[in-house]
């Protein structure tokens, strides 16, 4: 199975979702919205562990470590279980596209699990897309926090936690990979899908830049703006230099993040520290961009509200506790009805 996988590895809202669009227009790839099949294979408690389960997490890495250990092979035959539950996975997913003959992975969460996928899969080929790591967070926080950076940061550090951990995997080189830049993507579509169709050993289809006229199943991924356009777009570039160019408090969290990351990783990331900053001055005049609204972003705006009030207000955690208690009522009784 691995010489038929391709996995897309990037941060979340780094534009992934486009490339998966036009390389699934591709003849021979097949795709599926973000499967997330690998990141609980890398916590199960041999190669890493979850802080919390509704069972003794801690007592079971023991035990599976101890029983990997007497294994004959050690850990390759541990790898190879889990690689036979992903092959048939990833397998059986595949055959229900007849003629397709690649499966195409795009889970942004992999990109936080790297050393463990490339000894799962260490002969599949892998595409890193990297982006503006102030672009990056920009499109985070306006997709998922209604434009709060403080928020949105104080949830998850995207930059600070994706940036070094690509940035140590494109280094290192453990597997096949083609690194694409955002930027050259959307400036230079046809090159840039002929290249990595090169890399992927499948011949060029250049018509796989108007992604917009295949269609793939809705999912997890860009709620926002690939769905907007039909072909890659420059419009988003410089959008976060005008978002902070107007508002000082991100200005302020922007330089703090980029001054967290070493020079050897924004190298890496093909945006050296000396010019991170540069559309900044040239969006000072610019207007601040306007948010997106629709069905989404309304839901997480009141996803949003929601969850500042339970935090704030210690009556709030009471209502939800007390809202779930008889929700797990109602549905025990459903299936003791069974």
């Amino acid at each position: 199975m691995q010489d038929q996988l391709l996995f897309v590895v990037s941060p979340p809202r780094a534009g992934s979702t486009l490339l998966q669009r036009m390389l699934g227009a591709h003849s021979q790839v097949f795709t599926h919205p973000e499967p997330h099949l690998i990141t609980p294979l890398a916590f199960l408690g041999y190669h890493d562990t979850v802080d919390a389960a509704p069972y003794d997490h801690v007592n079971a890495a023991e035990a599976i470590r101890s029983y990997v250990d007497a294994l004959p092979n050690g850990e390759a035959d541990y790898l190879d279980a889990l690689r036979a539950y992903a092959d048939t996975m990833y397998g059986r997913m595949l055959a229900t596209a007849p003629g397709k003959t690649r499966f195409l992975d795009k889970t942004p969460a992999y990109a936080l699990v790297l050393p463990f996928l490339a000894k799962l899969y260490p002969h599949a080929k892998y595409v890193v897309l990297t982006r503006h790591p102030l672009a990056v967070f920009s499109s985070y926080a306006q997709s998922f926090f209604d434009g709060d950076w403080i928020e949105a940061h104080r949830y998850n550090p995207v930059v600070e936690r994706y940036v070094p951990a690509m940035a140590a995997f494109l280094r290192e080189r453990p597997v096949p990979i083609c690194h694409v830049g955002y930027e050259e993507l959307v400036s230079n579509p046809e090159g840039e899908l002929e290249r990595v169709f090169a890399f992927l050993g499948l011949e060029n289809e250049p018509e796989a830049v108007e992604y917009g006229d295949k269609e793939m199943k809705a999912g997890m991924g860009d709620p926002i703006n690939v769905e907007k356009h039909k072909r890659p777009t420059t419009k988003s570039l410089h959008k976060w230099a005008a978002e902070l160019a107007h508002d000082e408090r991100k200005l302020k969290l922007a330089r703090d993040m980029i001054a967290r990351l070493s020079d050897e990783d924004l190298e890496t990331w093909r945006w050296p520290r000396e010019t991170i900053f540069d559309a900044l001055e040239e969006a000072s005049g610019k207007k601040a961009p306007v948010p997106v609204r629709n069905d989404y972003t309304f839901q997480r705006r009141v996803m949003l509200a929601l969850r500042k009030g339970v935090h704030v207000d210690p009556r709030g955690v009471q209502l939800v506790r007390r809202v779930r208690y008889y929700c797990d009522v109602l549905l025990r009784d459903s299936l003791d009805a069974r």
